[in-house]
């Protein structure tokens, strides 16, 4: 059976990034999908763990050569998530977390119709503001524009399979891994095992 495709998408101060290092660290069969990135690394930040860091030239000759299956311009730089980073981990049945923006995570949904989409939301914009500030990574004129695109980021929330609030980070971390561990039960994706562990057919109308 091939490996799922989870994208988990927030506006930016979400805590999106520390939730999925946890799920990372907690959730087996899961990999990462790093995505590429025109931007410079953060202090905190390695290349090919957090992303590929290339300069603009490169993501575009990258953008020419087909190697996205989605990529966008978010504030000033441009992101992108390449083919090779997933399909040979789903073809082998691992799945795979992906980090996006709404934009892109419509366009995996358009490209990948069983993918699963969870959307984090902050409990509040005034404490979104309050996180963006208190991490120190962005002057006031990033930390005011992010604010004013959060609002219609999060009107976009809606059509995604599942919100999570991320109100109390620990409970959040384990709603969104709940989320990943019932989608492996869906009977679809345990269709092949009940075949395999029982010998018999899942078309039975006994099953």
């Amino acid at each position: 059976m091939p490996g799922q495709l989870f994208v988990i998408s927030a506006p930016s101060g979400a805590g999106k990034s520390t939730i999925i290092k946890a799920l990372r660290n907690r959730v087996a069969n899961l990999e990462f999908s790093v995505s590429h990135t025109s931007r410079k690394p953060r202090s905190t930040e390695k290349d090919g763990i957090d992303y590929h860091f290339v300069d603009e030239q490169t993501f575009r000759m990258m953008i020419e050569q087909g190697t996205f299956v989605e990529w966008a311009r978010v504030y000033q730089d441009l992101y992108g998530t390449s083919f090779s980073n997933f399909e040979e981990l789903t073809a082998s049945g691992i799945d795979v977390l992906l980090d996006l923006n709404w934009n892109g995570a419509k366009n995996i949904a358009n490209h990948f119709k069983n993918s699963v989409l969870i959307y984090l939301l902050p409990p509040s914009l005034e404490l979104l503001e309050k996180r963006l500030k208190e991490r120190k990574t962005d002057d006031k004129n990033i930390i005011k524009m992010r604010m004013e695109n959060a609002a219609n980021e999060i009107k976009n929330c809606m059509w995604f399979d599942y919100i999570v609030i991320n109100d109390d980070l620990n409970e959040a971390i384990d709603k969104t891994q709940a989320i990943i561990l019932s989608e492996r039960c869906k009977t679809s994706r345990q269709a092949s095992v009940v075949e395999t562990l029982f010998n018999i057919s899942v078309t039975d109308k006994g099953c």
